[in-house]
């Protein structure tokens, strides 16, 4: 797996495909492969650039707490290091934040956003979510916190799934077993990223195109936080998919990827 050294971390990536370079920015507790299922969909089109965050997969685990801002800059010397000067840009949940941060503190790498379940700023609700996510992660065994966390993103309508339940069961069983787990600074110093997350005020300064999607029934980041940040900024579109949650872009992977890959290729 290659590496870079950028903001005084290693920081991990894999790519898939050619064309036009798209960094890929998951979100909490998910190294970058958490993009396969789409950058099989995307790499046709474009070089799909996809980097494990601070805190988690290969990449570095300083101690925390992390920022937004800080991330921001870690995938900003990314790119640099990677010889890309503007680039399209997709960042999901807590990497919907970071993209953001990147979009306002470096504008001359962003050429187009797409925000998937994106926040300006938490309110009490889901900051408390967050510090109790840090307290679970310290007190429970990977495949009880996976379960947790499946609770927390995928729609009742999923849970419901027989085929949906049985990958959930599967990825409870990969957590127990994997080599690699998050380590708890990591997910707090992540977390608190998450929740000192404030660009509220600053959103209407991107002056990129920028497409913000997310689920109805997401209650992690309600669809009301989603609303908010295409409110703030200029000529944003917004796609909404009812009956989805914080998962939206697993539970309708395919009308994700078309919609997302439709949008970019019209931008390019």
């Amino acid at each position: 797996m290659p590496q870079v050294h950028a903001n005084d971390i290693d920081i991990y990536y894999v790519e898939v495909g050619e064309g036009e370079p798209l960094l890929l920015i998951m979100g909490i507790t998910a190294p970058g492969s958490g993009w396969a299922a789409h950058a099989a969909s995307w790499k046709a089109h474009f070089r799909c650039i996809m980097p494990d965050n601070r805190g988690v997969g290969f990449t570095d685990k300083p101690a925390g707490p992390y920022s937004s801002a800080q991330m921001a800059d870690d995938m900003a010397g990314l790119l640099d290091e990677l010889g890309l000067r503007t680039v399209p840009v997709v960042g999901l949940s807590m990497g919907a934040a970071v993209a953001q941060q990147l979009a306002l503190r470096h504008p001359e790498k962003v050429h187009s956003l797409v925000l998937m379940c994106p926040w300006a700023r938490c309110d009490r609700y889901t900051k408390a979510l967050l510090r109790h996510m840090m307290v679970l992660k310290a007190r429970l065994r990977p495949e009880e916190f996976m379960a947790f966390m499946q609770l927390l993103i995928y729609a009742k309508k999923t849970w419901d799934s027989d085929e949906a339940y049985a990958a959930m069961q599967q990825a409870r069983d990969e957590a127990a077993q994997g080599p690699y787990p998050q380590p708890l600074h990591g997910l707090e110093g992540q977390a608190y990223a998450c929740l000192e997350h404030d660009v509220l005020a600053s959103l209407q300064h991107i002056a990129v195109p920028t497409l913000v999607l997310g689920g109805t029934e997401d209650r992690f980041i309600p669809s009301w936080m989603s609303e908010q940040v295409a409110e703030r900024i200029p000529g944003c579109e917004i796609r909404l998919y009812p009956g989805t949650g914080h998962a939206f872009h697993f539970e309708r992977v395919e009308e994700v990827n078309e919609k997302v890959l439709e949008w970019l290729v019209a931008r390019a």
